[in-house]
């Protein structure tokens, strides 16, 4: 009789520790994410997630700010090698569309900030803005995998497409999906 009422303390003991680990796992994910994104569901066809990260030279940029043009997110990382070999043909998308309503936000998610993402940047002679994300809290608003993943944006703020791992933005086919966008007028315009 003894050893059944020990072995029921374990169990219920066991049962009370998972569940004091799962609560911990629970309050900790919500405090780490820092309502840099909201939590709305990411799908074509739907408004992108606003998001305000700290640029390279300290100030917040908010995805909301460049409505009216067409945006690409990246999500990337220096130490990724895929984010480096798309970082070039990132470029010259860039400074093909320039001046016209466009922009790249390419969100960094490394944890050392700044000081790694500024070198990135200098190094590869990078002109497009980068933004900060040390804690990662985009990976949740937009249910990334890894990095990189690529989000295009419209001028009205709406996801036409999400692409998982590199791409060569250099490509004729990309080229006119983003010249298409542009030049598309904004809905109720």
């Amino acid at each position: 009789m003894q050893e059944k009422q020990i072995n029921y303390r374990a169990v219920i003991l066991i049962l009370l520790i998972i569940a004091g680990l799962v609560v911990l796992l629970l309050l900790n994910r919500n405090r780490s994410y820092n309502n840099s994104v909201k939590i709305v569901p990411i799908e074509v066809g739907l408004p992108a997630p606003d998001f305000a990260f700290p640029g390279m030279d300290g100030k917040m940029v908010n995805l909301s700010d460049f409505r009216g043009k067409v945006v690409l997110v990246n999500i990337w990382a220096t130490w990724c090698s895929s984010c480096v070999d798309e970082m070039p043909s990132m470029e010259k998308l860039y400074q093909k569309l320039k001046g016209e309503n466009f922009e790249i936000l390419a969100v960094s998610i490394d944890s050392l900030g700044e000081k790694v993402v500024a070198s990135f940047m200098k190094k590869y002679k990078l002109t497009f803005p980068a933004l900060i994300d040390s804690a990662g809290a985009i990976r949740m608003g937009y249910r990334t995998t890894g990095v990189p993943e690529s989000f295009i944006i419209d001028k009205d703020g709406v996801l036409v497409k999400k692409i998982i791992g590199p791409l060569d933005w250099t490509k004729s086919e990309t080229l006119h999906l983003f010249q298409r966008l542009i030049q598309k007028p904004r809905a109720g315009k």
